[in-house]
């Protein structure tokens, strides 16, 4: 039996292809197109996914779409009137794509098939997409369940619990008092983008103090011991769709909201510290609520608020679950893998297979592949120079020249489902060098100074490294975790320098480039099972150098989504102070391209910034 899920139109567009319980496709609308964070109806990304399966739409059973748009729509218009006649503007921009497109989901697949598919549509609830794409594919036969994101019909966090092939939610947080929502709006207010810049807030948190913790839970939240809370919606805009925050805000930070691009000053840094603490304060008192209330050993999570891994690591380090599993794709396009799952195990009965020591979702390598005939053919097409290696061969070439300093660019395998990258589009180097992490943000990724790069660590090794709890992994990079205390270095004095220089201006442990300031890191544990080539060039760098770690951060630039096909790989190649381009057994060297190649990237490059 084949399901179709679909995740559309919101944020994240993404499709996910079942066959009889298992996970055959997913992929998000945003690869194919190129365009980051695309919420268009995932046609390429269904195209992927019945290619894959290979089938075709006359060959599915059910499509199921990752939430309810009329009672979406309902919670929609009922705000628009509550706060009217503000919000007018936001009103009559909405209101036409509603009427003409986003009440229709069935009429938009019909199309988008073009009219093969005839079986049932079936519309989960958002958080029941998220509670069934987090606990679905765990390695737990039962677990308490904890969804956590913006909001989705009415619903911005709920728990239950799943046994077996069934989930039950029995408790919701609605709208608008939300914490995806309260963490964005602090997004806007700090200067970045809403629904992509909550990384770069994280991110920026470490060098702050938490100096208006108090103040955010004295006039803003009022939170309550078991995790819910109510917002003063006085301090926000969200409701009427203009803006995030209110002037109420302003005059409670001293000053309006910082303007995207100007300098980030000490101000938005202690923002971000306290209200990444309060975000860790809420999601530490919902699972330790959620952990008395199911009885429950396990917890899984998803929701976007779920990608908030420093807040995951919090609660796996605090000991309030004996284990923790977060979806992979937590956000909106994991939603299409839940809306499938749950009409393959809940709605129609059919029981799971447990392994109890690993996840179904293989990796969340769940993309497209490229054989090694047709990358020949397109790098041939694109006059580039290259070499055919054998997989030993270029295990140590690789390994090489990360120890080296060089950066690679890594292409192998299936693209991953999910906004991490885990070793099969990933961008490669060395932690231990100081100049890595500057290095690799200013002339690769082409984006601020101060973001973190996060560790690929052995799994054998980990705990040599990294503070893990004993018996825990983090396959998906999605906990953070302290360098251990051995592998830290007195910093020394810092001769007055505060803020984002801290982290450039001192070399702090012996992975320097994967130290956060305040000594954390965002870990991937890899193991031979599932990761094949990456961890196999993990262990020849750990042999050539003693480290069994290296930076692992995704293969594209800002404002782009993560590499798709070779062609996107070889594009950024170019572009960007990439030395070494991996694709499959294929080896590439940046000063062995060809010049008339280099300049059209050159050509590239002046049209994106005139962009």
């Amino acid at each position: 039996m084949h399901i179709l899920g679909i995740s559309a139109f919101y944020h994240d567009s993404a499709a996910c292809l079942v066959r009889d319980g298992e996970i055959v496709a997913a992929a998000q609308e945003e690869r194919f197109t190129r365009k980051k964070h695309d919420e268009s109806f995932p046609r390429h990304a269904v195209e992927y996914c019945l290619a894959e399966a290979g089938i075709s739409a006359a060959d599915l059973d059910s499509i199921a779409f990752y939430d309810k748009p009329l009672l979406k729509f309902e919670r929609l218009l009922e705000t628009y009137v509550a706060f009217a006649p503000a919000g007018l503007r936001s009103f009559l921009k909405a209101i036409p794509l509603w009427v003409g497109r986003k009440l229709w989901v069935p009429r938009e697949i019909d199309r988008a098939l073009g009219g093969k598919y005839r079986g049932r549509y079936v519309f989960t609830e958002h958080h029941e997409s998220h509670a069934a794409s987090a606990f679905f594919p765990s390695p737990f036969e039962e677990a308490a369940i904890l969804t956590l994101d913006g909001v989705g019909e009415w619903s911005t966090a709920s728990f239950g619990v799943g046994r077996g092939h069934r989930i039950e939610l029995t408790h919701e947080l609605r709208f608008p008092h939300s914490l995806g929502l309260l963490y964005s709006a602090f997004t806007y207010f700090c200067g970045f983008r809403v629904n992509s810049g909550e990384y770069k807030l994280m991110g920026l948190a470490p060098y702050g103090e938490p100096r208006f913790r108090a103040a955010i839970l004295e006039r803003i939240v009022d939170l309550r011991a078991d995790g819910s809370f109510r917002l003063d919606m006085s301090y926000f805009r969200y409701c009427q769709g203009l803006r995030m925050t209110s002037p109420r805000m302003d005059r409670l930070f001293g000053g309006p909201p910082r303007r995207p691009e100007s300098e980030i000053t000490q101000r938005e840094m202690d923002i971000a510290a306290s209200i990444q603490a309060v975000t860790e304060e809420i999601m530490v008192r919902c699972a330790r609520h959620v952990a008395t209330a199911t009885g429950m050993r396990q917890l899984v999570m998803a929701g976007g608020v779920a990608l908030n891994c420093v807040g995951n690591g919090e609660i796996l380090r605090q000991g309030i679950f004996d284990d923790v599993w977060v979806q992979p794709a937590a956000g909106d396009a994991g939603g299409a893998l839940g809306a499938a799952l749950f009409v393959w195990h809940d709605l129609l009965g059919n029981e799971r297979v447990v392994d109890g020591r690993h996840d179904s979702q293989r990796a969340s390598l769940l993309g497209p592949r490229f054989e090694v005939d047709d990358i020949r053919r397109r790098l041939d097409a694109a006059g580039a120079r290259y070499r055919l290696l054998d997989e030993n061969e270029l295990v140590d070439e690789v390994s090489t020249h990360i120890a080296r300093e060089r950066i690679v660019g890594l292409f192998q395998g299936r693209m991953e489902f999910g906004p991490r990258a885990l070793g099969c589009r990933s961008i490669l180097g060395d932690p231990r060098s100081p100049r890595m992490q500057s290095a690799m943000n200013l002339k690769v990724k082409f984006r601020e100074s101060f973001r973190p790069f996060a560790p690929s660590v052995l799994a054998e090794r980990a705990r040599e490294w990294f503070e893990l709890p004993e018996g825990s992994e983090s396959p998906y990079m999605l906990m953070v975790a302290p360098v251990c205390a051995a592998r830290r270095t007195d910093p020394g004095s810092t001769n007055g320098v505060h803020g984002i220089d801290r982290l450039l201006a001192v070399v702090r442990s012996q992975i320097p480039a994967v130290t956060h300031v305040d000594f954390s890191a965002r870990v991937q544990t890899v193991d031979e099972e599932r990761h094949g080539l990456y961890y196999r060039i993990l262990r020849r760098f750990d042999a050539l150098t003693g480290c069994p770690v290296l930076i692992n951060t995704s293969f594209n630039v800002r404002g782009e989504p993560i590499v798709c096909t070779p062609e996107d790989a070889y594009r950024c190649f170019l572009a960007t102070d990439i030395d070494v381009l991996v694709l499959e057994r294929f080896l590439l060297v940046k000063d062995e391209q060809p010049t008339a190649v280099r300049h059209e990237i050159d050509e590239y490059l002046a049209r994106r910034e005139l962009d």
